[in-house]
């Protein structure tokens, strides 16, 4: 008895390091996402999965998706410094509707005062700022400000995390002739319902951002840090069931309701947009890589 009991010290004493090094190490590795089934999971090429409009940008006779469409994850996303980078669509009437849905997949590394997540407005003539920051209200928030006629912006907000990602989704819908209702999700839960007293005018015309809070508001810095995938304008507001069936689909969710996509971004390698309209993007300071999908968990 004595001499196993030897024995087992013996051993403990000369494995024992050994095998906390190795317990160690599978902790750290399980911690980095590294045995995340999405690590593993088949990854998309650039362009794989795009919307075909026969009759050309803007209609929607015989719309169709075309290629791999089946929710498979990208290769890339777009990774933004928050100092200088962003992506600039254009000014063009399909982005300024009055009813409206915006969808993004994000990942900040960094809560701003004010970040871009997607925006568009000439600030006193209105518009809307997709946004993430402190924005002088309270910390870590994605914030929905509309800008009016008269400067007037009205928020609706909820908590969002760092180094995390997260699917972030708001819609607005005309309820007057001067007034809309806006909805926030945050992973397909309905966050903060918010009436406001200004409804955008579709007529408005100004550059439309990614990564960027659009117009001079007063803020000094309105640059997005950290990674975005996956952007979706509709013009329409979409329901709370869609908003939950495109989380549930994942970063890699294809869009839904054809009929009333404006513009897709998905950001995998390029700035183009995939919805056949041409909203294609010009990217500055904007990187793109595949090192993500260890900080990404499938819904």
């Amino acid at each position: 008895m004595k001499f196993k009991l030897q024995s087992a010290m013996e051993y403990l004493m000369t494995y024992g390091w050994a095998i906390l090094i190795i317990a160690v190490v599978l902790g750290a590795l399980f911690q980095l996402g590294i045995f995340n089934a999405s690590t593993f999971t088949p990854k998309a090429p650039p362009g794989a999965c795009h919307i075909f409009r026969p009759n050309g940008p803007g209609t929607t006779s015989f719309i169709n998706t075309q290629g791999i469409c089946n929710g498979e994850l990208p290769q890339y996303v777009a990774k933004f410094n928050g100092v200088s980078s962003d992506i600039t669509i254009p000014a063009t009437s399909m982005l300024k509707t009055i009813n409206t849905t915006v969808v993004a997949w994000i990942m900040p590394s960094v809560i701003p005062q004010e970040g871009g997540i997607a925006s568009f407005s000439t600030c006193a003539t209105g518009g809307y700022f997709f946004t993430l920051g402190t924005g002088g209200h309270s910390a870590n928030l994605v914030n929905v400000p509309f800008g009016g006629n008269n400067n007037v912006n009205d928020y609706t907000s909820g908590p969002i995390s760092q180094d995390s990602w997260q699917q972030v989704a708001f819609t607005a819908a005309k309820t007057g002739a001067s007034s809309s209702s806006i909805n926030l999700y945050i992973n397909g839960k309905l966050i903060s319902p918010y009436s406001i007293i200004y409804a955008i005018a579709a007529s408005q015309q100004s550059t439309y951002y990614i990564g960027y809070l659009a117009g001079a508001c007063g803020w000094t810095n309105g640059y997005y840090q950290g990674m975005l995938s996956n952007i979706q304008v509709y013009n329409t507001s979409l329901s709370s069931n869609e908003i939950a069936a495109l989380y549930n689909e994942g970063l890699g969710a294809a869009p839904i309701k054809l009929n009333n996509l404006v513009a897709w971004w998905p950001l995998n390698g390029d700035a183009k947009d995939y919805s056949g309209n041409n909203n294609n993007g010009v990217p500055s300071g904007v990187s793109f890589t595949s090192s993500w999908v260890s900080g990404y968990s499938a819904p």
